[in-house]
């Protein structure tokens, strides 16, 4: 008990107001006592990423009622320091960027003939409304999807229902087979939907490269009325 009200209380205290009230259902429900109880034992056994106090970053980057656009990751990156709670992004001091960011800023380029960002850090996309999610938030150091098994997808599923059925006119980007299975998800009536390849280096070449979501977003959210994000 005493680990689960530990992160209860840190998700009802750092999670945006509105994510607060919007989630507090899922707190309360067994499944959620369960994960509370694995995220607690591998943050204190082993070398998970991102850092707690970053755990639910891509939440308290972007309300709920500022979401225009939704991007779904895997799970962290999983070499030390290359996660921060917002999915494809890294922090400021890492460099070379994760190959994955590195094709996506690749396409960015090709896409917008623009420059690329400076710095892997995605939070200048979160602060306009792009919600960055894993639909796994931790992982263990060195082990891609890892924790894919403790619970986290019941969470995160329910936060894509919840984006799908309250809100209208939301571009959602999936790049890769486990982002696609979340289509099922999605209201394609109410909402947009991108799909391509990874942008890994192991299959960017087979349709991330020349996607242009970058572009076919910015279109979508003119369409509605809505700012174009400056990638």
């Amino acid at each position: 008990m005493r680990i689960r009200l530990f992160l209860f209380k840190q998700m009802k205290n750092e999670l945006n107001k509105d994510w607060q009230g919007l989630l507090k259902g899922e707190f309360e429900k067994p499944y959620f006592t369960d994960l509370t109880q694995k995220v607690e034992e591998v943050y204190s056994t082993e070398d998970v990423w991102p850092l707690r106090k970053d755990l639910f970053n891509a939440f308290n980057s972007c309300a709920f009622e500022d979401i225009k656009v939704v991007i779904l990751g895997q799970d962290p990156f999983p070499t030390a320091g290359h996660a921060h709670g917002l999915c494809f992004s890294n922090p400021e001091n890492i460099i070379p960027f994760s190959k994955s960011l590195q094709n996506i800023f690749k396409e960015i380029e090709s896409d917008l003939r623009q420059q690329a960002p400076a710095s892997g850090n995605l939070q200048h996309w979160a602060n306009q409304g792009v919600f960055l999610l894993n639909t796994v938030l931790t992982v263990t150091a060195g082990e891609a999807n890892s924790h894919k098994k403790i619970g986290w997808q019941t969470f995160t599923d329910e936060v894509i229902r919840l984006i799908s059925n309250q809100k209208n006119n939301v571009v959602f980007i999936l790049w890769g087979s486990q982002a696609q299975k979340k289509e099922e998800l999605i209201d394609s009536r109410r909402h947009h939907i991108l799909k391509s390849v990874h942008p890994s280096p192991l299959s960017a070449y087979r349709g991330f490269f020349g996607c242009k979501h970058f572009s076919k977003a910015n279109e979508l959210l003119i369409s509605h009325g809505l700012q174009p994000i400056k990638w």
